[in-house]
């Protein structure tokens, strides 16, 4: 099993914390296999096996008519002293009601409790209602690109040389452990991505026109990295002799978020210092994503090095937003707690770098300013900002 030592960090950083601890992401992306690796930490730790309670209630054992009440006591019954057990509950959104029995077993037994899940229902009211204060949600997503190398360090190959598989293969755990070739890979991640849109989405909303729903999902995903709005994606329908409301597309959009497909991302000015709610962009969960539903298209690399950087800075903890600084745009504003950072990504240098350069000259703040591009000559600083490869920058501590 290889280690993805960053989210182990954080949750030996809240162990016997008394929060309950949710990882959420899309499926597929290991949130399962973190939890195998905390139960060997625990075991390795001297905490006896007997005091480590897994459950996956994907198993066939659970089947819908499991109530938040039943598994209380499934859970319960296994507690047969005082001392701390560990509770590592895979897929909860599956038990309807599960946040009321995750709280009865916070209060009412010695547990240190770590939840994963796939969908909205651990972003819903619901968590908030009964666990106000009491949860630290801790996203998860597919590998960044020194998990990847870490996956691929029996190939022998340099990062710079497993950087286009990286780019064009994703992060999918699954796809990184072996080596499928373009077609099968793709294969791989449209399972995933039927499974979501099926299980996660289609059925638990109840979608009746699933032709017309995945128009909409597949306009989005052709425009990942560029501004577009509800209206926009209505009147394209128009164009092709379909019929959609602005507020189904708007429900849409929620519902892929909530099941981790897509992220957004938002506008701030850099003048006024305020997010603005118009001219989001949305990213995808993985790369592979795009390519599994359109096809590889070299042409689209320029917007998938963006959703690689995006979810690089999401990594290190950072908020990420569009900057708009008057009329000029920055690809990412990159803030966590008092630090921030400006980025600009460019597939080529320099018949791009004019302009990501001259947008970035015009922040007269002191904050790091970088442009990541593909340009294998790229290194170096100019005026301040500092030019580097995007392997590099992947791989850089502490950006």
């Amino acid at each position: 099993m290889i280690i993805r030592a960053k989210y182990m960090d954080i949750l030996k950083t809240y162990r016997d914390v008394p929060l309950v601890k949710i990882l959420a992401g899309i499926r597929r992306c290991g949130k399962s296999t973190i939890l195998e690796m905390l139960r060997d930490d625990l075991q390795s730790g001297g905490i006896p096996a007997d005091h480590i309670i897994s459950v996956c209630y994907t198993a066939e054992d659970f089947d819908d008519g499991m109530t938040d009440k039943d598994m209380y006591h499934h859970i319960k019954e296994k507690i047969t002293d005082d001392s701390r057990y560990y509770l590592l509950l895979d897929e909860v959104q599956e038990i309807n009601g599960w946040e009321k029995a995750i709280n009865s077993l916070l209060e009412h037994a010695n547990t240190d409790i770590y939840v994963t899940g796939s969908n909205s229902k651990l972003m819903s009211s619901e968590i908030s209602t009964y666990l106000t204060g009491r949860y630290i949600s801790i996203p998860v997503f597919t590998l960044s690109f020194a998990e990847y190398l870490d996956f691929k360090k029996s190939s022998g190959l340099s990062a710079k040389e497993l950087l286009p598989e990286y780019i064009r293969l994703g992060g999918f755990p699954i796809v990184a452990l072996s080596d499928f070739d373009e077609r099968s890979a793709y294969q791989i991640v449209e399972g995933i991505y039927h499974s979501v849109i099926t299980n996660d989405i289609t059925r638990r909303h109840n979608i009746t026109n699933f032709d017309l729903f995945n128009r909409v999902v597949k306009y989005i995903v052709e425009n990942v990295g560029k501004t577009f709005s509800a209206n926009a994606i209505v009147k394209f329908l128009k164009s092709e002799g379909r019929s959609l409301s602005v507020e189904a597309v708007y429900n849409y959009l929620q519902w892929l978020e909530k099941a981790f497909v897509i992220y957004r991302c938002q506008r701030y000015d850099l003048q006024g210092k305020s997010v603005l709610k118009t001219q989001e962009k949305f990213y995808l969960a993985d790369a592979s994503l795009k390519y599994c539903v359109m096809g590889f298209n070299p042409k689209s690399i320029a917007a998938m090095l963006e959703n690689i950087v995006y979810f690089e800075l999401r990594r290190r903890g950072y908020q990420v937003y569009i900057g708009k600084n008057e009329t000029k745009e920055i690809d990412f504003v990159a803030v966590r707690r008092d630090e921030r950072i400006y980025v600009q990504v460019c597939r080529r240098l320099p018949e791009e770098s004019d302009r990501e350069l001259a947008n970035l000259l015009e922040i007269k703040d002191h904050y790091p300013k970088y442009i990541v591009t593909l340009d294998e000559l790229a290194s170096g600083n100019v005026n301040g900002v500092k030019i580097m490869h995007l392997a590099d920058f992947l791989l850089k501590e502490n950006t």
